[in-house]
């Protein structure tokens, strides 16, 4: 999730560090708290900048559950936020939020308040070479969120076929040139670094668009390492579970392929579109969105960070198929 810095009229300098840095961290928290001194779910934790934000927000009753699948990143929260776990004001709990209901009943929560995902990478995992994230340094093509999980990126680079290198490209970091790049990975293999990669894709599209095209192929392969869209889609199901009436979800996207999958179902309550409306014309969906269109960050804040330029926030609110009303714009 690249996330933001300092901004007017958001909290999110306040409580940016150098592992992690909340992309408007006081917008998330006057649309997602709903009952001060109730449990809220950060299930992206990353380095713990949205959980201080909502703990310093809440009641001194409220209670966070921060989760992560990244050990290391619990670890910056736990360190972060000592005082509010020995408090039992913070929980933090490892897993994958696809696992959302399994993870807080193991926690000893079966409701929650509000929960908040922050998509993609965070600004950490780019920033450390090690990781294998970023075409920018060189470093082990892995790419994986979960250290324990068993795929890589450099799996994929070189033992995938053709037609399944080009298709991750193509769906998930959209890229016009999948064809001729997954040609491309084929001919250069054995491949190892992500060095090695970015010098196999830059030799085969125009020196203006190396960029862009890099950000493309780095982030399709990162999605289909961390099955994010899977996950995302997962969760987002799950959350009616776990959210009773009145309560709200907010969800922070950094592109297309996951702001359009949030809309869909924070509006439908699927992911095709489709409206599903009972026989009196009545919107049948386990949610209402809070807007319309969803909030970016200020100008000021993209300045003091521009991971956040691309950021889309969207709220919406549980409520019950009686209660559903008619589709937003």
């Amino acid at each position: 999730m690249p996330n933001g810095s300092a901004s007017s009229g958001s909290a999110s300098g306040a409580y940016a560090t150098d592992y992690h840095a909340p992309v408007m961290a006081s917008e998330v928290c006057s649309g997602l708290i709903t009952t001060p001194t109730g449990c809220y779910v950060d299930a992206t934790a990353g380095g713990g900048g949205h959980t201080e934000a909502l703990l310093d927000a809440l009641a001194p009753e409220g209670r966070v559950v921060a989760i992560d699948q990244d050990p290391e990143a619990l670890r910056a929260v736990g360190d972060r936020l000592s005082g509010a776990v020995k408090a039992d004001r913070l929980h933090l709990v490892r897993g994958n939020f696809r696992a959302l209901p399994r993870l807080l009943r193991d926690a000893g929560f079966s409701e929650v308040d509000g929960l908040l995902l922050d998509l993609g990478v965070s600004s950490h995992q780019i920033d450390v070479p090690e990781r294998g994230f970023s075409f920018q340094a060189e470093g082990p093509l892995d790419m994986r969120m979960d250290p324990e999980g068993r795929l890589t990126a450099r799996t994929i680079v070189n033992e995938w076929s053709h037609g399944d290198l080009a298709d991750v490209m193509r769906r998930y970091g959209e890229e016009r040139y999948a064809g001729v790049l997954a040609t491309a990975i084929l001919e250069a293999r054995p491949l190892d670094t992500t060095a090695e990669l970015t010098n196999a894709i830059r030799e085969e599209v125009p020196d203006h668009v190396v960029t862009k095209t890099l950000a493309r192929v780095f982030q399709g392969l990162r999605i289909a390492v961390n099955g994010e869209l899977e996950a995302l889609e997962s969760v987002l199901e799950d959350s009616v579970e776990v959210l009773p009436t009145g309560r709200r979800i907010a969800v922070l996207s950094y592109h297309s392929l996951e702001d359009r999958r949030a809309k869909r179902f924070l509006r439908y309550g699927n992911f095709d579109g489709t409206p599903q409306r009972d026989l009196y014309g009545t919107l049948i969906a386990p949610f209402a969105p809070i807007d319309a269109s969803p909030q970016t960050a200020t100008e000021a804040e993209i300045e003091a960070n521009p991971r956040a330029r691309s950021a889309r926030l969207r709220i919406a609110e549980r409520q019950s198929n009686a209660d559903a009303g008619p589709i937003m714009p």
